[in-house]
């Protein structure tokens, strides 16, 4: 893939000290260390290593990453490997695609509260699938899923939601034998939508009588219980989206989807159409006109202000699995899962890790091998040598 022309580290070395100065007030130490992070993301100042073609004796200077998880150029290996043992871990049966939305009422908490909130909502999304999942009514199984917290749209608003990849049904309630779903949208949505909606507002009361929200600015008044509790009886009154499609392509294309933003934040370079300086413009999908490709343009300081409020606090964890899927025993239960499914029968074949990625020599395509490291200072007095 060719380089993008523009990369969000552009706008952070033209606007990135003005937009720091100008938004202190709120921007914590966790947001200023990912900007400096992405700012010098494969630069000198990051140092590098010298690297050799053993076939033209061609040599380089590759610039070191950052490896920030909120890196628009970083964590494509990590990704690589994340995806192939997800992809070692699915069932050879059908899969289901489950989102749980939060309302947009709740955005200005979420800026305040960003732990609290989403990890409450990854409790309200697990509780729920287990919960309905559970119960004899509607499949009477325990399940297993790999859920991911999105916090943005395309156009980089807050939009807070986490994807689920589900297996088509579960274990047993004594696991000797595999449930699979009688309904073809795997769960009932008016259900799901009505239990998530519940857990989630009890969670929220819980808190604020923890006092673990912090209020402020525009969510000032809601610190007073009255306007607190108006605000838990407005919520019950909107439409809470769940949304749910059977992966009919299979689980594969559904994971390298979610894929695309396991191990990077909010937008990719390659979305970044041009940068004037002051303005930005980006492509994104707009999804209520017919998914059509369209062009924004906003200045740079609203870009990376939006862009900011995507960056998760510190040791947030983002990709979380559950039910038998869950990291305490996921090896034991897929035994088992794999026992239940394919009692008697081979399983499908997994598809193999892939290999350590590499990059080619510029001149004749041989693989180039990593050389010395070079520190900052070392790096300034070879500027004679090409870099990657």
């Amino acid at each position: 893939m060719n380089r993008p022309t523009v990369e969000v580290a552009d706008l952070l070395r033209t606007h990135g000290d003005r937009f720091i100065e100008q938004n202190r007030t709120w921007l914590s130490f966790q947001h200023l260390k990912v900007l400096t992070a992405i700012k010098r993301c494969r630069t000198a100042a990051l140092g590098g290593h010298l690297d050799h073609c053993s076939n033209c004796d061609h040599s380089a200077i590759s610039f070191n990453s950052c490896r920030n998880r909120h890196c628009p150029k970083c964590q494509a290996q990590a990704r690589q490997r994340w995806l192939a043992s997800r992809e070692q871990e699915l069932l050879g049966l059908s899969y289901f695609h489950v989102v749980f939305t939060l309302p947009h009422e709740f955005n200005r908490l979420c800026q305040r509260n960003p732990a609290v909130l989403y990890n409450l909502l990854f409790r309200a999304t697990a509780e729920t699938l287990l919960e309905v999942a559970a119960d004899p009514k509607h499949l009477g199984a325990d399940i297993g899923f790999l859920a991911i917290l999105h916090t943005w749209g395309q156009n980089l608003l807050l939009h807070p939601h986490i994807h689920c990849l589900i297996p088509a049904g579960g274990l047993s309630l004594d696991h000797t034998r595999w449930v699979h779903p009688r309904y073809n949208f795997f769960l009932p949505i008016g259900v799901l939508k009505r239990v998530f909606r519940g857990k989630f507002i009890d969670g929220l009361k819980r808190a604020y009588r923890r006092n673990k929200l912090s209020f402020g600015g525009a969510t000032a008044p809601l610190k007073q219980p009255k306007a607190f509790a108006a605000f838990l009886r407005m919520l019950h009154r909107q439409h809470w989206v769940v949304y749910t499609k059977h992966a009919m392509a299979g689980p594969a294309p559904v994971l390298r989807y979610l894929g695309r933003y396991t191990h990077r934040v909010a937008i990719s370079n390659h979305r970044l159409v041009a940068f004037d300086g002051e303005k930005v413009t980006f492509r994104w999908k707009d999804y209520a006109h017919g998914n059509k490709q369209r062009l924004m343009t906003l200045s740079a300081a609203e870009f990376l202000r939006r862009y900011v409020q995507h960056i998760l606090p510190h040791g947030f964890v983002r990709i979380r699995q559950f039910g038998f899927l869950a990291n305490r025993h996921r090896s034991t239960s897929l035994l088992l899962v794999r026992a239940v499914l394919f009692a008697g029968v081979k399983p499908p074949a997994q598809n193999a890790a892939p290999s350590a990625a590499t990059w080619k020599c510029p001149r004749c395509g041989n693989t180039m091998q990593i050389g010395c490291r070079l520190t900052a200072q070392e790096l300034s007095r070879c500027a004679s040598f090409d870099t990657s």
